[in-house]
């Protein structure tokens, strides 16, 4: 019987060392993309290019209820980390590692602001190290509202839309300054799956959409069940 332990302790202690030499390399070569990505394009020129940008629309011009809708679909702890849920990335990469492909994010928004803007949409293991260092370096250089801005004015949402400036007169006809609490948060789960999402491909799935965004607003602290309910009498 003990023989068979100390099998099994080597046999776990392998795999152990086989997990580690597999996350270090794909760090390796996510830290090498990083600092290749910062080499071409510094973040403060990155952030002056964007911000220069047709249809930018700036923080204090969109209103309250999608910024909380953003943050409660896609990061609601975003006020309160350094750019990285570290339980979230654990869960995914052993996710990724078991499934032996990169299939779930555990993305922060300054993570998801960093894909936008410096990587691609490829679904590998270094780019999502990349990001990670990439996030912790956006964190120590911009401030937290700025990094909303420029998560907000870098999502797509789904017919050549760039922006929210884009989305918001495309759908509603309105600026998002103009737009009311049902459009807000309708527009807000876009970006999730742009494809999918958009009111123009599915209405229906983008109510759907809507109510899962709520849901999370709900749960969060951002609403109550009460003003959901209003919110969702707006359609009409």
């Amino acid at each position: 019987m003990k023989k068979i332990l100390n099998i099994l302790l080597k046999v776990v202690l392998l795999i152990v060392v086989v997990i580690i030499l597999f996350i270090s390399t794909f760090a390796i070569l996510g830290h090498i993309m990083y600092e290749e990505a910062l080499e071409e394009v510094p973040i403060k020129d990155k952030v002056s290019e964007i911000q220069s940008k047709d249809n930018y629309t700036k923080l204090d011009d969109i209103p309250q209820i999608y910024k909380d809708a953003v943050i409660a679909a896609e990061d609601h702890r975003f006020y309160y980390h350094l750019g990285i849920d570290y339980v979230a990335i654990i869960r995914a990469i052993i996710n990724d590692i078991s499934f032996g492909q990169l299939k779930e994010g555990g993305s922060t928004i300054t993570q998801q602001l960093c894909k936008n803007i410096y990587f691609t949409q490829e679904r590998k293991l270094e780019r999502k190290f990349a990001e990670i260092f990439m996030a912790a370096e956006v964190e120590r250089v911009i401030d937290k509202d700025t990094i909303l801005e420029l998560y907000i004015n870098t999502c797509f949402y789904g017919n050549n839309c760039d922006t929210l400036s884009e989305a918001s007169r495309l759908y509603y006809n309105k600026e998002p300054n103009e737009l009311n609490d049902y459009e807000a948060t309708l527009i807000a789960g876009i970006p999730n799956a742009p494809s999918l999402y958009n009111p123009i491909k599915s209405e229906e799935k983008a109510k759907q959409r809507q109510k899962q965004v709520l849901n999370k607003m709900i749960k969060f602290g951002f609403l109550t069940e009460e003003e959901k309910n209003n919110i969702l009498a707006l359609e009409d």
